[in-house]
């Protein structure tokens, strides 16, 4: 006999459920485009900048300890020359910048 403001309100439909998460994927969408996006980029540059390292390039380690690549391993190090007979053991993923590129070998 009464309807009571609870079921007037039930009423709404299917489209109004979808209107209310409308905002939340939103918001998904601009944080994927402004913060997932670019830093997936970043990381896919430096694990290619990585991959490219060889013996010669001046590189910067996370630490700031400049130095020229003397030998590249396979288990994932480096060896870098600091200074003349100082050398270290470098993991490659650490390897924040090259700053100068050695030109590949000719045969």
């Amino acid at each position: 006999m009464f309807v009571t403001p609870a079921y007037a309100q039930a009423a709404g439909g299917a489209g109004a459920g979808i209107a209310q998460f409308l905002p939340i994927i939103l918001i998904f969408g601009i944080v994927y485009l402004l913060m997932i996006r670019p830093q997936q980029k970043r990381v896919k540059e430096h694990k290619a900048m990585v991959e490219a390292l060889r013996r010669g390039d001046m590189v910067v380690t996370q630490g700031g300890l400049i130095g020229k690549v003397s030998k590249v391993k396979e288990d994932d190090e480096i060896e870098v020359e600091l200074a003349e007979n100082v050398k270290v053991r470098v993991v490659k993923a650490t390897v924040a910048q090259v700053l100068s590129k050695t030109e590949p070998a000719k045969d």
